[in-house]
C-alpha cells in the first residue's frame, strides 16, 4: 500500500531553489503591496500531510515575507474548530471539506474556499489494524468498531466508499467518532477499536512506532484521486480583512508549489511540526505524500469542478441534500 517518492540531492537542491525564489518574489511583493489590516493570525490547521503546503509556507518564512506573523494552532478535526472560526477566535482554518460543506449547509457559518489543501494519493489514507488482529479483510469488519476523527467527516466518506466498493454497507461497521489521531496507535494496542482509518503521517507512525498494518487502501473506486481539504475564512472576515487575506493566499500558494514539487521540502516541514505532531526523519523518508494544488490566479481561483465531485460523493454515502457549491466560492468557481 505505500507508496515511496524519489529522494535524493536534486530535490533538495530543487527544493531550496524554490524556496528562495518564493521568498525573494514575496518580498518584492510585499514591499509594494498594500499593508495587511492583521498582521497577527491565528491559524487551526488539522496537522496531517494533507496540509503539506501550509507547513512549508510556515516553517519557509514565507508568511513572514509576506508581513505576517502566523500562529500555528494544531486542530483535533475540521469539525471541532468551525465553531470557533464563526466565533473569530480563528483567523483562518485548513481541513476536510466534508465538514466545512456540512456547516455551510447547516447554517453554522458562512465560509469561503478561498484555496485547495490536497487531492488524495495513493498510501496517503488508509484503514489500519495490528499484527495479531483477526481483521485480514473488509469483510472481517462486519460489526467491529472502527476510529475516525470526527463523525460523518472526509475519512467517514471515504471509508463509505470503499466498503460500498467491496459490496459492504457502512452501517455493517460500527464508527467510533472523535478519536484524536495521535491516540488511535494506542487504542488499536489495547484493543479499544478494531481498525482505524488514519492519513498521513499518522498511519506511517504508527506502522513505524506501533507495527501497525495497512488493510486497505481508501484511494480507489469513487473516491481515487479525491480531494481532502482546503483553507477556510468566513465570509465577514474576507470582507473585513482583503489585503491580508491575499498576503495570506500568496504565501500559500508558493507553499503548494513548493510542496507539490520537492519532496524534500516537504519532510522537513513535517519533521518541523510541533510534538506530537512533528515526525522522525525514518518516518518522513517514507511518507506517501498527496498532491498540492496550487494557483497564480486571485485569491479564490479554486477548480470548481473538483469541489462539486466532494459534494456528489457526500450525497452518495451519506445522503447529503441538494447544495451549490458555489455558496462557498468566492470567485463563482
Amino acid at each position: 500500500m505505500r507508496t515511496r517518492r524519489v529522494r535524493g540531492k536534486a530535490l533538495l537542491v530543487a527544493a531550496t531553489a524554490l524556496a528562495l525564489v518564493a521568498g525573494c518574489s514575496s518580498r518584492v511583493g510585499a514591499a509594494n503591496a498594500p499593508t495587511v489590516e492583521k498582521p497577527v493570525l491565528n491559524v487551526a490547521v488539522v496537522p496531517a500531510l494533507d496540509s503539506a503546503g501550509f507547513f512549508v509556507a510556515l516553517y519557509s518564512g514565507l508568511f513572514k515575507a509576506e508581513g505576517l506573523d502566523v500562529h500555528f494552532h494544531p486542530a483535533t478535526s475540521s469539525e471541532t474548530v468551525i465553531a470557533d472560526q464563526a466565533k473569530g477566535i480563528y483567523d483562518i482554518t485548513g481541513g476536510n471539506y466534508v465538514s466545512y460543506i456540512q456547516a455551510q449547509q447547516r447554517g453554522e457559518a458562512k465560509l469561503y474556499i478561498f484555496a485547495e489543501g490536497s487531492v488524495m494519493e495513493p498510501g496517503s489514507q488508509g484503514i489500519y489494524t495490528m499484527p495479531k488482529s483477526p481483521i485480514k479483510n473488509l469483510a472481517d469488519l462486519k460489526g467491529k468498531t472502527v476510529a475516525i476523527n470526527a463523525p460523518k467527516n472526509i475519512l467517514y466518506v471515504l471509508a463509505a466508499s470503499v466498503l460500498a466498493e467491496h459490496g459492504m454497507s457502512p452501517t455493517s461497521v460500527k464508527f467510533v467518532s472523535n478519536v484524536p489521531f495521535p491516540a488511535m496507535p494506542t487504542e488499536l494496542q489495547n484493543g479499544a477499536i478494531s481498525a482505524a482509518v488514519m492519513p498521513e503521517p499518522f498511519a506511517s507512525g504508527a506502522e513505524m512506532a506501533e507495527g501497525a498494518q495497512p488493510l486497505v487502501d481508501l484511494d480507489q473506486g469513487a473516491t481515487t484521486s479525491f480531494p481532502v481539504a482546503g483553507y477556510v475564512v468566513t465570509k465577514q472576515w474576507a470582507e473585513k480583512y482583503p489585503h491580508t487575506l491575499a498576503a495570506f493566499y500568496k504565501a500559500l500558494e508558493e507553499g503548494q508549489q513548493i510542496a507539490d514539487t520537492s519532496r524534500a521540502a516537504v519532510e522537513a516541514a513535517m519533521m518541523d511540526l510541533p510534538k506530537p505532531f512533528g515526525v522522525s526523519r525514518q518516518t518522513a523518508a517514507v511518507l506517501a505524500l498527496d498532491s498540492y494544488p496550487f494557483s497564480t490566479g486571485p485569491v479564490g481561483s479554486v477548480d470548481k469542478v473538483r469541489l462539486a465531485r466532494v459534494v456528489s460523493v457526500m450525497q452518495q454515502f451519506i445522503g447529503f441534500p441538494s447544495f451549490n457549491i458555489d455558496s462557498m466560492l468566492m470567485n463563482g468557481g
